[in-house]
């Protein structure tokens, strides 16, 4: 068997109805749509969520909690992954946004301690727990802390 003697079992491929093609075809005229109505105009209908006027299910179901629009969003780098920067370097937001450690900045940068590090790095971020901080500072690295970014 060769690739051009390829072809769909029988009965496989069907051609669709055509509507609308004439009274003779016995779909002409309204095409199967009925007379008049929302569903009988063209781009008519409602979608599958619309439940005829009623109060829709997301506006009655209950709501609980709150969100939070001032909260801080920081986005979160590990010491392992300083691991893979050569011993001296000294880091900033836009070489972890440049090496793809993180994707957007956000309203900072945060760094937790999960992982270890062996070579001495100087760290520029906005925020840092103490463990991670203890673990650059045992390696002989550095880590400073910069201002947070202005408000959205």
């Amino acid at each position: 068997m060769r690739l051009g003697e390829l072809a769909p079992p029988p009965g496989a491929k069907k051609n669709t109805k055509r509507l609308g093609r004439g009274s003779a075809s016995g779909q002409g005229m309204t095409a199967g749509r009925g007379t008049k109505g929302q569903k009988s105009r063209s781009g008519g209908g409602v979608p599958p969520w619309f439940e005829g006027g009623q109060m829709p299910l997301q506006r009655r179901a209950p709501k609980r909690g709150f969100t939070n629009i001032f909260k801080k969003e920081f986005s979160v780098i590990n010491v392992e992954d300083l691991s893979n920067f050569p011993a001296g370097s000294e880091l900033g937001p836009p070489d972890f946004v440049g090496v793809g450690l993180v994707r957007k900045v956000r309203d900072g940068i945060k760094l937790l301690a999960n992982g270890d590090i062996t070579q001495s790095i100087t760290v520029r971020v906005h925020k840092a727990s103490a463990s991670a901080i203890a673990k650059i500072e045992a390696a002989g690295g550095k880590v400073e802390l910069i201002p947070p970014k202005a408000p959205r």
